[in-house]
């Protein structure tokens, strides 16, 4: 099967073919759906898309407690129950587990939209590539695994787990790609430290690092770092909310930022994200990014919140070539921290922390009590052979004081003491 087309629907035609496929869909939910039924009962439901704005927002809670009530996959399921081929679920980090649904049509603009986000960053036809996602019921282990197959990479399905046969497996197949979350090259590189004696990670030959399912990439010394130790080219190319759409946005090799990939399947929107008011769709807005799906068939989402907070950093076209909209994620709203009157994310810090070389970019936050807070309080790990110094740890926290314009308190971790892992990694962590 040949990869499919990066561009398939010309940008000076998206706008119309949103509006097309909006008018199909809203009756579809209409009468599939008795989840938007019950939540717009009384109301109309606009025609064109730039009145959509007029219907209630919904977010997870709202589907938690579908799926609580209407087990497994919520009233907000549409589709005849026997044309589901998939259930998935969710990771959890941010609450109780979601299932997800999905329909063979589903399954397939799935994998195509993935396809476009993985050439986009770099992929090219027949390149081995290894994919190291969770495999057991996660979305990004099986979706994204097609989505290569689709760009055209030939895939080695290895998974999360068991390291020491990765690093072997890369080195004896020659792979040149390597597909994970972007903290789980700091878990190969311990690994690589204890178990290959005289063996540097970009000693592994791979030219290519695609990343997603956590923030981070998008920060320049993150990144820097990354691919100083390990030799390839790293790139954010697998960006999605897990309950609207499992990879939709993804870097090129032209831009920092991400191009919205999925706009003939997903029609955005900018609120404010304490007052859920409508913000101009437009560069340099800021705001919390919501999604209207405009061609689904099991769990069709109208207006919903996706808890990221974005900035649209271009509406023109790229030096790549491509005329998607660009953005950069700041961090979600949820995981928003407020010290002092000011919003801190953890992206931000880590940003910060990567910038130190006696660090080795892993950090924890952790917060007793509900805040206020006058102080962020901040693990940093040491890098391998760095020694902590109270000195050090001024010098980390006027950074963060710099950047973050709120002021944290540092604590100093030993080399390797904070956990590594292949799924996502949790950098915020409330205690009662």
């Amino acid at each position: 099967m040949s990869p499919l087309s990066e561009a398939p629907v010309p940008p000076e035609d998206i706008a119309a073919l949103q509006q097309e496929r909006w008018q199909a869909q809203r009756a579809y939910v209409i009468r599939q759906s008795p989840f938007f039924a019950r939540l717009w009962a009384g109301r109309r439901v606009p025609e064109q898309l730039e009145d959509l704005p007029a219907l209630p927002l919904c977010d997870k809670a709202m589907l938690r407690e579908s799926q609580a009530t209407n087990p497994p996959f919520g009233d907000y399921l549409a589709a005849v129950r026997e044309f589901v081929i998939r259930l998935h679920r969710t990771s959890g980090t941010t609450g109780q587990a979601m299932n997800i649904a999905q329909t063979q049509a589903d399954a397939a603009q799935t994998a195509e939209v993935g396809a476009r986000c993985f050439q986009a960053a770099g992929l090219t036809t027949g390149t081995l590539t290894v994919h190291c996602l969770n495999y057991r019921m996660w979305m990004g282990g099986v979706s994204d695994h097609l989505s290569l197959e689709a760009a055209g990479a030939t895939v080695i399905p290895f998974g999360a787990g068991d390291s020491q046969l990765l690093v072997r497996t890369i080195l004896d197949l020659k792979i040149r790609v390597i597909h994970c979350t972007p903290s789980y090259p700091a878990a190969l590189e311990q690994t690589i430290a204890e178990h290959f004696p005289g063996l540097a990670p970009r000693d592994l030959g791979l030219t290519l690092g695609l990343f997603g399912g956590e923030a981070g990439l998008d920060n320049p010394s993150f990144r820097g770092r990354m691919e100083s130790v390990w030799g390839f080219t790293a790139r954010n190319a697998n960006y999605g909310v897990s309950d609207v759409f499992s990879n939709f946005a993804s870097q090129c090799w032209a831009s920092n930022d991400l191009h919205f990939l999925g706009e003939d399947v997903l029609y955005p929107e900018l609120i404010e994200p304490e007052s859920g008011e409508p913000l101009p769709w437009r560069e340099g807005a800021s705001g919390e990014l919501v999604l209207t799906h405009l061609k689904r068939e099991a769990q069709p989402l109208v207006r919903f919140r996706t808890n990221d907070v974005i900035v649209i950093t271009g509406t023109g076209a790229c030096t790549c070539g491509r005329e998607a909209t660009r953005f950069r994620v700041l961090g979600r709203s949820d995981d928003m921290v407020v010290v002092r009157g000011v919003n801190v994310f953890p992206t931000a810090v880590g940003g910060v922390i990567a910038g130190f070389n006696a660090l080795s970019g892993q950090f924890r936050i952790r917060l007793k009590g509900g805040g206020p807070y006058d102080r962020l309080p901040v693990d940093a790990e040491m890098a391998q052979g760095a020694e902590a110094s109270g000195a050090l740890v001024e010098r980390v926290e006027k950074a963060l004081r710099a950047t973050l314009r709120a002021s944290a308190s540092v604590t100093l971790l030993p080399a390797a003491s904070l956990p590594r892992t292949g799924g996502k990694t949790r950098r915020l962590i409330r205690e009662d």
